[in-house]
């Protein structure tokens, strides 16, 4: 079977963007959406947040560069579960709106997580 490594959705009217099929297992444990370093999303399976973004996000206190990561992936940043029938994940409103999303999605894998942009 081969690797989905990019897919393009509408946002149906209640801010939900429906995973591929062939995806939906890679989002069993869950899901977060952050802000990226600039005008896109991140998608992350909750599994690969917990073990590799947040202990990255643990290092030292007075370290300028952690607290510039910190504010910028935890400002906004939302955790959820796709629904099991559809397998869709609500993007809040906020969020879109820092990458300026209105309708069109383009999903595109970065390693273990997504990249979502305006198309």
């Amino acid at each position: 079977m081969a690797t989905v490594d990019y897919f393009q959705r509408k946002l149906d009217e209640k801010r939900r963007l429906t995973i591929p099929a062939e995806l939906r297992a890679e989002f069993a444990s869950g899901v977060i959406i952050t802000r990226g370093f600039q005008e896109y999303l991140h998608l992350y399976p909750k599994a690969v947040w917990d073990e590799q973004v947040e202990p990255l996000l643990q290092g030292n206190i007075l370290d300028e560069k952690t607290a510039d990561l910190n504010v910028q992936f935890r400002m906004g940043k939302t955790e959820g579960t796709t629904d099991e029938k559809q397998g869709r994940i609500t993007i809040e409103q906020h969020l879109l709106d820092y990458a300026g999303i209105d309708k069109e999605v383009v999903a595109v894998r970065v390693g273990k997580y997504w990249r979502l942009m305006k198309s």
